[in-house]
């Protein structure tokens, strides 16, 4: 069996950000199971109907990269209780057809969700919004187990960098959880 190729959506695009190191490690915990690519959307505009047809380079090269993978994990902080507009802004250009008339390339990709934040609540609420955003775009959700890190400045070594420590076998529980689930994903033709 090939190693699925799973796209890594980090929902903060500050170059250091605790999701784009949970994402990070996430990566090293996949090596030899899975191949974990963190997606670069840094730089696509934002969604405009009068631009979508077709689409800027950047969004097309975006939702190849999406296309192209077995499924997607999403590492997202929380905003104000809920998820970063700058990860809304990619799932609206996700969510339209690359084509009038042709699918989503979100439909029915299977899709993980893991967050940390230096809060209390770990990005519980803003994960909540996100799954009925991606419920919505008929994303197959894996609900069980979800990673919510509170507390992040408890998992940091002396120079603010990620080192998972009660943390780590969750993330392996899940990376492994998300293998599986990929592999128990059928497509979904519309």
């Amino acid at each position: 069996m090939t190693k699925p190729k799973i796209q890594a959506v980090v929902g903060s695009l500050r170059t250091h950000s605790y999701n784009r190191q949970l994402a990070l490690a996430a990566q090293n915990v996949c090596k030899g199971r899975a191949e974990l690519e963190l997606l670069d959307y840094s730089d696509i505009p934002y969604m405009n109907q009068d631009i979508e047809y077709p689409a800027p380079p950047l969004v097309a090269a975006v939702r190849t990269c999406i296309e192209q993978a077995d499924g997607v994990w999403f590492f997202s902080p929380e905003y104000n209780h809920f998820f970063p507009g700058v990860l809304k802004n990619l799932l609206d250009w996700l969510s339209r057809p690359p084509e009038p008339g042709a699918a989503s390339v979100l439909n029915g990709k299977p899709a993980a969700l893991s967050g940390i934040s230096p809060g209390m609540g770990g990005t519980a609420t803003g994960m909540d919004h996100l799954v009925t955003l991606i419920s919505l775009l008929n994303m197959a959700v894996m609900n069980k187990p979800r990673l919510r890190i509170p507390q992040a400045q408890t998992q940091l070594d002396e120079e603010g960098r990620l080192r998972l420590t009660t943390s780590a076998s969750m993330l392996e529980e899940q990376a492994e959880a998300f293998i599986q689930f990929i592999a128990r994903c059928k497509p979904i033709s519309v």
